[in-house]
């Protein structure tokens, strides 16, 4: 009787205080990185507008492998919480194992990709040779963080996977101090340090990533967590529980990493427009980071709650919880959206840019606020589909919306060479399109026989 109460821990029950319960911590924790992400703009913005416009290209290059790991940590998440829900802690260890196994793999080969066979293609796709050998410096500095960020990443499954989110907020806390700390002192040379620039953005990231990494663990490790289920007694090689794993989540890395590479093909055609369009494109990405994160911690709730519940039986509620889910993720992302449109000058003149960068800036940051509402809903009911266990179609959603966006974009900002404002109205579509596919999907109830 004791061994079912604390089993039944691990299931979640569909309410506003649960939905919050574990979305709150998630968003801190996303909203970390973001802010790390910000944090490197603010300075380099300060620094030169050279060095935040190229940051805009190696930031979204970096992006793409971040989000491939992104895709393996909500493959995982949907795994571990659907053991959760079926009370098999006994299972969730060796899931977990083997999830940081792959993690690891993936980051040898991004940092190979990274050396060997990026620079070649970014010399060919930036016009500005300044701006491409500075971004190819910088990411051979940067990818070595990736091995960190993807062992943080499947941190992350595993807490909001057995409904721990809370101890989420620790190592977020961790890696941001030690960004803001040696970013100051890094990029501008303070307290007889050396200064590097852009250079030092690198530098200053990978730490704090690696500090993020190791609190939490230490957090996980005093909380008895990692003693509760096993955490590091299976990691070795397991054809039989990586199998599910990686058919879960290849279509969502592949799904990730496209969507990520057709946001760099937005700003390769952006940088084509110069610097100052490149500049404002680059703080627009921070801003989608910074307020996006609200969305993205909901969507992953989506994911690990629908899972969850399906472990549990209870497939008839589904519907019912992403539409709870929706009506807070979107309420959120309008009040930010209204701030966002009544304070434009304040938000942008952080970056400490002139007035020509404001000027240009502001009709971008429109499109972007209402962007971020279509955001809300949208990708609540795509993390739906995952969390279903069907990621090929969540794959298939997302392939179509990327393929409608790049031809926009291509034909808006290349073909035809209007301004940049036009182009990020590419989010519009790009949201709305994945929206139809993702609701018409669930209301099919064709996920209803996917087993995990």
């Amino acid at each position: 009787m004791a061994s079912s109460t604390a089993y039944n821990s691990l299931q979640v029950d569909i309410t506003n205080r649960q939905i919050l319960k574990i979305t709150l911590p998630i968003s801190l924790a996303i909203l970390v990185p973001q802010i790390n992400f910000i944090t490197n703009n603010i300075f380099l913005g300060h620094y030169t507008q050279h060095a935040l416009a190229t940051v805009s290209i190696a930031g979204v290059y970096y992006l793409i492998f971040a989000m491939i790991g992104f895709g393996l940590n909500n493959g995982l998440q949907t795994i571990i919480a659907r053991r959760a829900g079926e009370n098999r802690p006994d299972e969730i260890g060796k899931v977990f194992g083997q999830g940081v196994f792959i993690s690891l793999v993936i980051a040898a080969i991004g940092v190979f990709i990274t050396w060997f066979i990026a620079p070649f293609i970014l010399r060919k796709a930036i016009l500005s040779p300044e701006i491409a050998g500075d971004a190819i410096t910088f990411l051979k500095i940067r990818i070595w963080g990736l091995p960190f960020l993807y062992i943080y990443q499947m941190r992350n499954a595993l807490l909001v996977g057995t409904n721990n989110s809370k101890f989420l907020v620790s190592g977020s806390i961790a890696e941001t101090a030690c960004n803001v700390l040696f970013d100051y002192l890094f990029i501008f040379g303070h307290h007889g340090f050396p200064e590097m620039g852009l250079n030092g953005a690198a530098i200053s990231s990978i730490i704090s990533e690696f500090a993020g990494m190791s609190v939490i663990f230490l957090v996980i490790h005093f909380k008895g967590i990692t003693k509760k289920f096993f955490l590091f007694s299976h990691f070795k090689w397991d054809k039989e529980r990586a199998k599910p794993i990686l058919s879960l989540s290849l279509p969502l890395m592949f799904q990730l990493a496209i969507s990520i590479i057709s946001w760099e093909f937005f700003f390769i055609l952006v940088e084509h427009h110069g610097q100052l369009a490149l500049a404002v494109s680059s703080v627009m990405r921070n801003v989608y980071g910074i307020v996006g994160c609200i969305t993205w911690a909901f969507a992953a709730a989506s994911t690990a709650m629908v899972s969850n519940i399906i472990g549990q039986g209870k497939k008839e509620q589904v519907q019912y919880l992403i539409r709870k889910i929706v009506r807070i993720s979107t309420s959120a992302a309008s009040v930010v959206a209204v701030l966002m449109n009544i304070f434009p000058k304040q938000l942008l003149s952080v970056f400490g840019q002139d007035e020509a960068f404001i000027i240009a800036g502001i009709p971008v940051l429109r499109v972007v606020s209402s962007g971020l509402i279509f955001m809300s809903f949208s990708v609540i009911w795509l993390s739906a589909v995952t969390g279903t266990g069907n990621s090929r179609m969540t794959f298939m959603i997302e392939l179509f919306s990327i393929i409608l966006y790049c031809f926009y974009v291509y034909i808006v900002l290349q073909k035809f060479f209007l301004p940049i404002t036009y182009g990020w109205m590419a989010e519009w579509l790009y949201w709305i399109g994945m929206f139809i596919l993702s609701f018409f999907y669930i209301r099919s109830g064709k996920w209803k026989g996917k087993v995990i």
